[in-house]
């Protein structure tokens, strides 16, 4: 221990003498058996990786699609806020010059439903 090291031994040392790694002559059988499975736990883990993989594109393509949706329904409001700001401007231009506002009748104290729906075509 005069060089510093634990008293413990390496990490190699350790895994080594830790049990379940203690080192008994393996026979052919046990070999196949951990070689086969290697290769099940292998072919699940790239199953998996795969499987991951397909999930994230698909959520990708899902983002893009929102995205666009999103932009498309974005440039719907414009038009449609505009189109009120113009609508609003008209509607305001003919209350300036509208003869059922304007006529005198009308400002009886009678109850209307709208007074502009009296301004269209029947």
């Amino acid at each position: 221990m005069s060089q510093g090291l634990p008293a413990t031994g390496s990490v190699l040392q350790r895994s080594v003498a830790a049990p379940g790694n203690q080192s008994q002559p393996q026979s052919p059988e046990d070999d196949d058996r951990r070689v086969r499975r290697r290769e099940k736990n292998r072919v699940a883990a790239q199953r998996s990786r795969k499987k991951q993989t397909q999930k994230a594109d698909k959520l990708h393509e899902e983002y893009e699609c929102l995205e666009q949706e999103n932009a498309g329904l974005r440039r719907e409001i414009g038009k449609l806020t505009e189109e009120l700001r113009h609508l609003s401007e008209a509607l305001k231009e003919h209350e300036k010059m509208c003869p059922l506002l304007l006529c005198p009748v009308n400002f009886v104290a009678v109850p209307r439903p709208d007074p502009v729906a009296g301004c269209l075509p029947r």
